[in-house]
Order: C-alpha cells, then structure tokens, then sequence
C-alpha cells in the first residue's frame, strides 16, 4: 500500500443482534455480529466438532436438489475455510456422506439429508419449521451410518440455510467485507464449533435491503473499468455481501442503467443467489426508467403519460412482468413523473388522485393476468414518496394486500409512519431511508455522514409503529456506506436486540471482527465520531463561516474533534500489519482523515478572509494553507485509488468541495481566498473575542466578553503582524485582579494572551479594568475588561446550572430530576446529536399528554440572577411530524408556573411533497444544522435559583441541549458551551 500522505493536523459478550439463542455455551469473544454467542473456538473441547484439525477439513455435504443459492454458498464457506487455514475442504453435493466429520447443510423440504435427520429425531426443526429466513446451527452424533459426528445447518427456507452458512463464515474470521473493504482475514490452523444447539430467526422486517443510487461519477465508471458494466459479475458481488449481511432485497442501479437489459443474466443470478429483486420508487412494474428511454416508440405514442398512452404504458409494463414472473420479486406499482419527478404538477387533486387509481388497479390486472391470478399472493410495494404521499394525505388508498412504503425526508427523518388503523394492513407497511441524496438543499454524495444513533432513533421508531415489512435504504454507491449499511441490515434484524445501550457495542464489535482487538475500541471511536462530525453539517453544506471563529473558540474545538481522531487514526495506521492496513485505509483513516482535510478547508477559508479584514500579515499564510489543504483532499482521493492495485479507482471521485446550488459542482472548487498587499514596516494589530474587529483603526473600543466568579471564565487577545517586520509588545493592566497569560513578547506570528481574573482579589459587585497591549515604538490598545462577583452565589453555596453573566447551557441529560409519568419515561440516546446524548420519550408510542398530568418532566435547577424575561432555546433533533394530526410539541415552565406549549410545526405549513424538499417553512435550516431550535420566554420575578422544567406532550422530540439566556448569545453554530452543575 503507498505511503499515506502526512496530515494536515498537527498533533495535538457480543450482543444479541440476530434473534433467539435456543441453547447456550458458555461464550467466548466472536467475531461474528450475529449469534449472540461464539461458537468457534482454536482448541477441542468435550463434544466439539472438528472443522479443521491437523490439516484436514470436514467435508461440506448438501442434497444436489437443494436451491441453487444454498449450493453455491456452501461454495463460498469451502472458500472461507481455506482462506483463514489453507485447508480446503471437500465440497460433496448429491454424495452419501461419511467420515468421522462431516458438515451437512441444506434447507428443510428441499434437502433429502436434513429432512431423513428431522424424521429420525436427529435434529429438532420444530423451532424454524414454517417460519421465514430461519436457520439451526447443531452439533449431532453419529447422525448417519458411518457418520461420528455432524455439524448440521438447515435453514427453514433457502435464505435460512444461507444465513446459517455464512454465520459459520463470519465466526470462524471471515468478514462479510472481505471483499467489498479487503477485510483482513486473521489465520487459524485449527477450528472447531462448540457442541450445542442455535437457533435464529425469524427477522422482525421481513424484507431488509439497499439501493445502489447515484451512482456516476464513481460507481458507475469503477464498475465499467473493472467487470466492464454494471453487470452480473459485478452484482454477484453485491448479492453476496447483502446476504452476509443478512439482508435479501435490493433495487439496482438505475441511473441510465437497466437491471434486465444490460446484462440479462442480472436477474437470473439474482434469483439463484436468493436476492429479492424490486426497482425504485418511481420505476413500476420491474422495467427501469432507461428501458422507457430505450423502447418508448414501440409503446403507443411514446409518452410517459397514463391520460394520453394508457394502452402502451400497459404493453410496456406487460412485457416487464412476462420476462421477470419467475423470479422472487416485490413489484412497485404506482407512476411517478418520467425522471424521477411528479408525474402531474397541480391541476384537480381529485382528478390526479383518480388516475392514479385506475392505474394500480390496470398494473394489478396485469400482475394477475401474468404471475398469480390472486394477486393477493404477488408481494407489491406502493412507495408514499414526494407528491405521492399527497395523494394517499388527500384519501387516495391502494389495495390491503399492498405495502405502504413510507420514507424519509431524504436526510434521515421519517416523514410518517403507521397509524393504529394502517398496523392492521395485511400488506404492512416500510420504511425507504437515505444514507445519500440528490436534491435540495444540497446533494450529499461522497462520504458516511449518518452517526448510528440517528439510523437507530429513527428507525427503531419505524419498527415500534409497525414499520416492519421492508426497509430499503438508499447507501448511493456502496463504498463508503459500509458501516451504517450494516448497522442498518442487523438492526433490521431484530431491532430489539440492539437497544440504544448497545450502540457504542455495536461499533467495536464491529471494529474488532475487521482489525483485531487491540485497536477496536479507538476504531469504533474513530469512526463514531467522523460520522458525528460529518453529521453536525455535511460536509457538501460546510461554508467559510459555518462555525464561529470569534465565539466560543468555537471554530477551534472543531478543529481540536477533528485533529485528535486524525492523529489517533495515523498512530494506529502505524502499527497495524500491511495486510489489514487497505481496509483500514477504506473504513477508518481515509474517512476521518479526508472529512477533517474539508472541515479545515472550509474553517481556515473563514480564518482567511477574517485575517485580510482585519489586515493581518497571516492572511496570506493562511490562503496558502488552504490551497494546499485542496491538494491534500485530491491527494487523499489518488491514495484510495491506488490501494490494492488500484482496485477502488474512481470511488472517491465524488465532488464535495465548491456547491453553490443542490447541484453538485463538476470538479472540486478551490473557493475564493483572499490576499493582501503587507508594507514592509513593524505594524500591530491586536483582536479580541467575541468581535471580528481589529485595532487600531476600529472607532468602537475593544472589549472583552463579561467573565463572573461562578464560571471564573478566560477570554482571548491576539496579537499579531501588519507589516512584515516583527515587533515586540507589552501588555498591561490597571488592575490588580486582572490575570494575563503573557505580560511581553516578541511577535514573529500571531500570538495569543488569555485574560483571567484572580477571584480572590476582585470586589464584590461589577468591576472594570483595561487590559493595554503596546507596542513600544508605536501603537497601543485598550480592551475593557469586565468581571462580576457574588457574596450570596458563590460556586460553593450555589448548586444550580449558570453563572452571574451571560447564557447558561446545559446538556439535556444533565437532569437534576427524571420523573416519569402516566407509563412513560424521558430516556438517553447515548451518542445522539451534536453532543453526548439526546433524551427522549419511551416508549416511543407513547400518547401524547397536556401537562402536567400524566406528563413525564426533566427538571434543572438553574440559576437566574436577575429578574426579567428569561428566554429558554430548546435544541433538539430535526424529528418530524410521524403521526397525522399530531405535532411535535414539548411544554416548558419555571417552578409553579403553568407549562408553556410549544410546537415546532406551529406555522410551518402542510409538509407537502413538492418537487425536491417538504414544504415546511423551515425544513431547510433544520436538515442543514441537523437540528431544530424550540424558543420559549418565560418572567421570571424573583433572582436566584430556579427549577425549569421540560413537559412531555408528544413523542419524538429529542432533546439535545437548553441554553437559558437574556438575548445575549452570541452568534455561532452550536451556541454557548455546556457547563456542568455548579
């Protein structure tokens, strides 16, 4: 692997994720993310089963009649077991078995061998028998003549006895990425499966897959460059990695791409690996957009128009379904616009709705007529996406049998879910989700921005309303979704088994099944936090003035997020052996290290053209620091290219990097810089916090933002060069409380001086000194400086949240109360949002409530130090509305006083489709920040120590952070720090 670029930072018992453990052995650590138990071990134990020992492998022994998809996977567990001994086991299809070990898989009804074990009591299959994707992992004796011992897989149905397989798989080291990431695979010389009895399944949703979207610049042209299209061989690879990943459906490429037609063995592979095949929203009737384009003038008049060419938009989709029948299918049925856009824009609502049920009871003739003629039977999908979910909010229904595919606001948040009424569909209903999206306000395409707690809040939310029929995300190009996608298919799983407790778990299970355990806990660090970083703002949305870089150092600690999990990547990058370092390249370091290259980009921009307003020498060091922060972003893009011979070209190729539109840009933009004209003289210039302001030359005074004795803050003073000679400074104060981190210097570069306050020395009361910076030949400054201090609110005596001054800001989960009301219950999401935690309600069905009876509260004792109008900001995630009728409302009071109800929808509009975006008036900030701010005012008539308290009205607000304030916050991103209760 090359040499990986030098940074641009300086610096500075696996849980049950798959179903019911039938019988358990005593566990080990496993690699595996699905038994919640290890079943493999390197040393015999009593009764265990010899998969490998001395070299020689058990034989792998199925029924020749067995599905095609069984057989050819029992191929790949022949392949998996040499790749971790060498030894390369006999692969006996349609043989009698025999031998001291054997491995016998198959699928109940289809396998001979399995069903003789059942009928002789050999095997117990009672726990799977009838039931969907189930499978038993046993250890039997003496199952057959001449046989001593047996490793049994069998599988309730096909994709049962896969799954069961490819568990074998991933215990014995193999990961489901081992090829899609070049998984290191750890070598073993022995193996051996633990005696007892396993069992999994059924999944919870029944049909679980991804979306390939998307898919130029990268996919596609990698794909043609290495299998020559995207073809049978290069989805032979996808339908293996979904099944490993325990999914079973996907919706192919579609960009000017045709599943059928561009390589008819597509769906015929597909079938025989055991891939539920649908097509995406707005492509009916298993026919892609491109075989319209392809083949429109053989159908009528040509026009993707039901009004004006029913009868050949029918023939079109006849043909469509004659050529797929056969196959394992779920059929979209509706019409959406030619181009993924709505198929009529305004016009009669009622006569929109009309046509459009005429054509799903036409498109039902002809799935009747063509695959089962009780259509019943044949599973179909309407998908409720844009402006088709108008139509079904205006009372157009499609048949029971139907599922309802309910879907996202294109930025993680579900847009509706099932009422009580809509659970009691026999079609159920879905959730279509994104991980990518092409629309406004901007696209985002190129890298993972999606933390696992958002997927899990949201779509946990999903199951609990009965979203359980399919889940279909939208990965874009795969590569470099991998961790979420598979976050998402376990989760799909059995999301009960993978509470938000076990997240974090989550992440360095996975982590330590791909590179060890040594490393997985700062891994799944790393990679928890570039997605939580990329989530605060993606990085296609990221601007020069995003984050704030004279508040809070607010633009610093993003910085300092960034730098620290750079550094801690490259240091293990270092250390790990060179076969597992082009996965670790993939997973880990290229997307923290590449995400962080960006944020820097867009921050030290800001810095540049703060530096040339303020004349600082350093402006043009930093505009040069910026252009080669543009070459670090190609070069890292040319290093993924070129791992492993080359064998990811053009998948970084995505642009992100110069968007002034939705739309991404062609190529990366270096943005606009600034440069200025520096007189070769000693010339000084001085900052402070808080203001973008420079001195000498600002009319107004510099001064510092108020510091007071309970959060004893510092504040800032940056010195530095306007004229290319250096200089020298003092700095002085007028009074004796004053604390300065440096009193003199010589200024070669910037510098900075933090001003303090010895709280021992300073009166009671407000005080003022002035801080003077001089430079002795010439100019000097006066900066305010302001300081409060209380003899009644001392830190000490004080146990509130807030200060004397300023905004208090308190992270949600830092209740001084909890009290849980009428069943339900304020409860972390560890990890969620833009700092440690969100908390929400739970259960997550909970009814709403008018508080405060029955209303669970968080309280916070918080500090008030004057009397007045207290504003409360409330931050909390962008959930949306789920529910018809219901908002998303919380109430907010202060000690006796009646709850205050805010609801974040309250003016917001209808939520209507529309072409690219919901029509809620302020959707678009909340997606941008992925967060939403609630404000409420309260009088408060008395100072001192006060308990707010936070109402539960509805479901679904998750709450991040409280900032209590007077209307002095100043601007920035994320707002004021959170303190700790004094």
């Amino acid at each position: 692997m090359p040499s990986h670029p030098n940074s641009c930072f300086k610096k500075t018992t696996l849980f049950a994720i798959a179903g019911v453990l039938i019988a358990i052995v005593p566990a080990a650590a496993a690699p595996s993310l699905g038994l919640d138990t290890a079943i493999v071990a390197e040393t015999a134990e009593a009764g265990s089963f010899a998969l490998v020992t001395q070299k020689q492998g058990a034989s792998l022994v199925l029924d020749k009649g067995d599905w095609p998809g069984v057989l050819r996977a029992a191929g790949d567990l022949q392949a998996d077991i040499r790749r971790v001994t060498g030894v390369k086991p006999a692969l006996e299809i349609g043989r009698a078995p025999s031998g001291k070990s054997v491995v016998i898989a198959g699928t109940l009804g289809k396998s001979t061998l399995i069903d003789s074990l059942a009928k002789t009591g050999k095997i117990d299959t009672a726990p799977i028998a009838g039931k969907w994707e189930s499978f038993i992992i046993t250890t039997v004796a003496n199952p057959l003549p001449h046989v001593a011992q047996a490793l049994v897989i069998v599988g309730s149905d096909k994709r049962g006895a896969i799954y069961g397989i490819y568990e074998i798989s991933e215990q014995i080291g193999v990961s489901p990425w081992y090829w899609w990431a070049d998984a290191p695979v750890k070598q073993r010389n022995q193996l051996f499966i633990k005696t007892g009895t396993y069992v999994q399944g059924p999944p919870a949703v029944k049909y679980r897959g991804i979306f390939i979207n998307d898919e130029e610049p990268a996919f596609g042209p990698w794909a043609r460059e290495k299998f020559g299209g995207i073809n049978s061989k290069m989805y032979a690879h996808m339908f293996e990695l979904i099944l490993r990943l325990r999914g079973n459906y996907l919706w192919p490429a579609m960009w000017g791409k045709a599943f059928n037609e561009d390589d008819p063995l597509n769906p015929k592979v597909a079938d025989e690996y055991g891939i539920v095949m649908g097509t995406s929203h707005h492509e009916p009737m298993m026919r892609a957009q491109k075989e319209w384009g392809k083949h429109k003038k053989e159908y009528g008049n040509g026009e993707w128009n039901y009004a004006t060419n029913e009868a050949g938009l029918n023939a079109f989709w006849q043909d469509g379904m004659s050529r797929n029948k056969h196959y394992e299918q779920i059929v979209t049925i509706g019409m959406r616009g030619d181009g993924d856009e709505p198929m009529v824009e305004g016009g009669d609502i009622a006569a929109n709705m009309a046509l459009m049920e005429h054509i799903v009871a036409d498109q039902r003739k002809i799935l009747a007529k063509t695959v089962n003629p009780d259509v019943t039977k044949v599973p179909q999908v309407w998908a409720l996406y844009k402006e088709v979910a108008d139509y079904y909010q205006d009372g157009m229904r499609v048949p029971d049998d139907v599922t309802l595919l309910w879907c996202d606001d294109n930025w993680g948040n579900n847009r509706r879910l099932p009422t009580a009424g809509e659970r009691k569909r026999s079609g159920g209903a879905g959730i279509y989700y994104h991980f990518d999206y092409v629309g406004g306000p901007r696209s985002y395409k190129w890298i993972n921005t999606n933390p696992l707690p958002k997927i899990w809040e949201q779509m946990s939310m999903a199951y609990e309303y009965g979203a359980d029929r399919i889940w279909i995300v939208n990965v874009g190009d795969l590569k470099p979704m991998e961790l979420p996608t598979e976050f998402f298919l376990r989760l799909a799983w059995n999301p009960r088994a993978l509470p938000k407790e076990k997240i974090a778990d989550f992440t360095r299970r996975w982590a330590e099944r791909e590179f060890g355990p040594q490393h997985a806990a700062d891994i799944a660090d790393i990679v928890s936090r570039y997605a939580k970083y990329n989530g605060w703002r993606k990085p296609e949305l990221l601007e020069p003035k995003t984050f704030s870089i004279v508040n809070y150092q607010e633009a610093e600690r993003v910085l300092a997020g960034w730098s620290e999990i750079v550094a801690k990547a490259e240091e293990i990058d270092g250390k790990l052996p060179r076969e597992a370092r082009d996965a670790f390249f993939q997973l880990v370091l290229y997307p923290a290290k590449a995400s962080a290259t960006v944020a820097e980009l867009h921050i030290a921009t800001g810095l540049n053209q703060l530096y040339a307003k303020q004349k600082r020498g350093s402006a043009n060091l930093m505009a040069r620091h910026v252009r080669g922060l543009f070459e670090e972003d190609k070069n890292l893009s040319n290093l993924y290219h070129a791992i492993n011979g080359g064998k990811w070209k053009h998948m970084m190729a995505q642009t992100r990097i110069g968007y002034t539109s939705w739309n991404d840009p062609k190529t990366n933009i270096m943005p606009a810089l600034a440069e200025i004209a520096i007189p070769d003289e000693a010339s000084m210039g001085v900052s402070v916090e808080g203001s973008e302001s420079a001195w000498p030359g600002e009319s107004k005074p510099a001064k510092l933002p108020v510091s007071d004795s309970i959060n004893q803050q510092r504040h800032a003073i940056e010195i530095y060069k306007r004229g290319s000679k250096d200089f020298s400074y003092e700095a002085t104060a007028d009074k004796p409380w004053v604390k300065l981190s440096a009193t003199s210097g010589n200024v070669k570069s910037d510098q900075r001086i933090w001003v303090g306050v010895d709280w021992d020395k300073v009166p009671v009361g407000n005080s003022n000194a002035i801080v003077t910076i001089t430079r002795p030949e010439g100019e000097s400054v006066p900066i305010q400086v302001s300081a409060v201090r209380s003899d009644k609110y001392t830190r000490k005596n004080t146990k509130a949240f807030g200060g004397l001054t300023g905004p208090t800001a308190i992270i949600a989960a830092n209740a001084t109360k909890n009290i849980e009301a009428g069943g339900a219950r304020w409860d972390v999401i560890p990890d969620y949002g833009r700092g440690p935690s969100g908390m929400t309600i739970f259960p997550m069905t909970a009814a709403s409530v008018q508080p405060p009876a029955d209303s669970p509260r968080l309280e916070y004792q918080v500090l008030i130090p004057q009397a007045g109008d207290i504003r409360v900001d409330l931050i909390t995630g962008p959930t949306l509305n789920v529910q018809p009728g219901r908002g998303v409302r919380v109430a907010v009071s202060f000690d006796d006083q009646p709850p205050h109800i805010i609801d974040a929808f309250a003016g917001q509009g209808d939520g209507r489709g529309g072409s690219h975006s919901p029509a809620i008036k302020d959707w678009g900030t909340w997606v941008k920040d992925n967060a939403r701010t609630m404000k409420s005012t309260h009088t408060i008539s008395e100072p001192g120590v006060h308990t707010l308290k936070i109402w539960m009205v509805d479901p679904g607000v998750v709450l991040e952070k409280l900032i209590i304030h007077t209307g002095d916050v100043r601007p920035s991103y994320f707002g004021p720090p959170a303190t700790n209760q004094n």
